[in-house]
């Protein structure tokens, strides 16, 4: 796609998933940064009429600011794709790869990065019995900002109480202990390691809530922790046919030297609101938020 800055980008934000108002965020940033990058802007809050309302603005490029489900699970970049519209951020495959977290974790082992166990469960059967031995994790399969977790700790006698708003299927993976890493990798380039400090884990209060982590980069690790999580990253964000821009998480058992990390998924369409970590890591890389932005708009294209 052309640098130049008389592109008119539409800004897909918002969406039907229980992520809406982090696109929302994510896409208001964007927008700013854009118009600040001298860029024709329109934002458009996708729903129902998403089809109609991208014929009608006839973007040159559209920006994906949408996470979750639908958005960021390969579904948004179908149409984009049949409109013939460049588009930013991975492809449909890569995109409904790294949304499904069990075939991550195949995509994982198969390039040969470390992972802890794991198993797609009934979510009836995981309310009725421990899925596995304590402590262990139910998650939704294929959702993000850590919304629907639940942590069994080595005292959690009962199984979870799971809601009906829960998938049917539901993902239960052995508990990993440490400290919570991740890295950015933007085009080819790993950009550093974030340690994320949080009171208890990086839920989704800690995730968008102004003070609600801290974010210490680069992580004070040892030199091989921090090298290994910037090569894992590159291979997770190729292994997974990642395109322009992902965000692998991390954790680490400071107990075991470099054997403790383990990754836990990749985001293809990280948050980009005001206390996101890959704005952050990019920054610290001496990349702004227009030229970040910038440069996703001009990676953009079809057949991703």
């Amino acid at each position: 796609m052309s640098g130049r800055t008389s592109l008119k980008v539409a800004v897909l934000m918002g969406g039907p998933s229980d992520e809406r108002e982090v696109s929302l965020s994510s896409g208001r940033e964007c927008v700013k940064a854009l118009r600040g990058e001298g860029f024709e802007v329109e934002e458009i809050v996708a729903g129902d009429d998403l089809c109609l309302r991208l014929a009608e603005s006839a973007p040159d490029v559209a920006f994906n600011a949408l996470h979750g489900r639908w958005g960021e699970d390969g579904c948004v970049q179908g149409i984009l794709e049949w409109l013939s519209i460049p588009y930013t951020h991975s492809g449909v495959l890569a995109s409904a790869l790294a949304m499904d977290k069990q075939r991550t974790k195949v995509a994982y082992r198969t390039a040969g990065l470390p992972v802890v166990s794991s198993m797609l469960v009934d979510r009836l059967d995981a309310s009725r019995r421990h899925a596995m031995p304590t402590p262990y994790v139910i998650k939704p399969n294929n959702g993000g900002s850590s919304l629907g977790v639940f942590i069994l700790t080595a005292d959690s006698e009962a199984p979870p109480e799971l809601p009906d708003d829960m998938p049917d299927t539901v993902m239960a993976e052995a508990y990993a202990p440490g400290r919570e890493l991740t890295t950015t990798v933007l085009g080819d380039r790993a950009l550093t390691v974030t340690d994320i400090i949080t009171e208890d884990w990086y839920d989704y209060r800690a995730k968008y809530d102004v003070g609600g982590s801290r974010h210490v980069l680069p992580a004070d690790v040892p030199q091989d922790v921090f090298d290994a999580c910037l090569e894992f990253a590159l291979v997770a964000h190729k292994a997974l046919g990642c395109r322009a821009l992902s965000r692998t998480d991390f954790r680490w058992d400071e107990s075991k030297g470099v054997d403790g990390l383990v990754l836990l998924e990749t985001n293809t369409q990280p948050g980009l609101t005001p206390t996101s970590l890959s704005p952050e890591q990019a920054l610290h890389a001496g990349i702004g938020m227009g030229q970040f932005c910038r440069m996703l708009v001009e990676d953009a294209s079809c057949s991703r």
